[in-house]
C-alpha cells in the first residue's frame, strides 16, 4: 500500500542489523541522533505484541532551519524520522518521509527546493548503504 510522501525501501538483512546500520550511517554522516525509540518493546512492556519497530529521530540545524525559516509549522515533521520495521512477512522495510512532500506539505515547496533536494539526496544515499547487502 503507498503512503503519500512516505519512501520505503526493503532491507537485505534483519531488523536489528537494519537498525544498527542506520545508527552507525547517521554517525558517520554527522546527523544527530535525538531519539530511538523501540515501539516494539514498548508494546511488551504493556503486554502486547508487535513485530520489530523501532524509530529514529535524527537531522542538523544546517538542513532543518532554513524549512523553519520559510514556515516554522514545518517544525511539526522535524527533525526528520526514519522506521525500521518488519512486515507480516518477515521483510525489514526502512521507511521515512520524502522531504520535497514535507516542504509540499506546508506549502514552501518552491521557495525550498534546493534544501530539499539536498535532504533528499543525503537520505537516499542512507538508506541504499542501509539497506544494501554489503558491509
Amino acid at each position: 500500500m503507498a503512503i503519500d510522501g512516505l519512501i520505503s525501501l526493503r532491507s537485505n538483512v534483519g531488523p536489528k542489523q537494519t537498525a544498527d546500520r542506520l545508527k552507525s550511517e547517521l554517525e558517520a554522516r554527522g546527523l544527530t541522533l535525538f531519539a530511538q525509540i523501540d515501539h516494539a518493546a514498548g508494546a511488551a512492556g504493556a503486554g502486547l505484541a508487535l513485530r520489530p519497530t523501532e524509530l529514529f529521530v535524527f537531522g542538523n540545524a544546517k538542513g532543518g532551519t532554513p524549512l523553519m525559516q520559510a514556515t516554522q509549522t514545518i517544525g511539526i515533521d522535524l527533525p526528520l524520522k526514519a522506521l525500521v520495521w518488519q512486515d507480516a512477512g518477515g521483510d525489514t522495510w526502512l521507511s521515512y518521509n520524502d522531504p520535497a512532500w514535507l516542504a509540499e506539505r506546508h506549502g514552501v515547496a518552491d521557495n525550498t527546493q534546493a534544501v530539499t533536494a539536498a535532504m533528499s539526496a543525503l537520505l537516499g544515499a542512507i538508506a541504499k548503504t542501509v539497506t544494501s547487502g554489503g558491509a
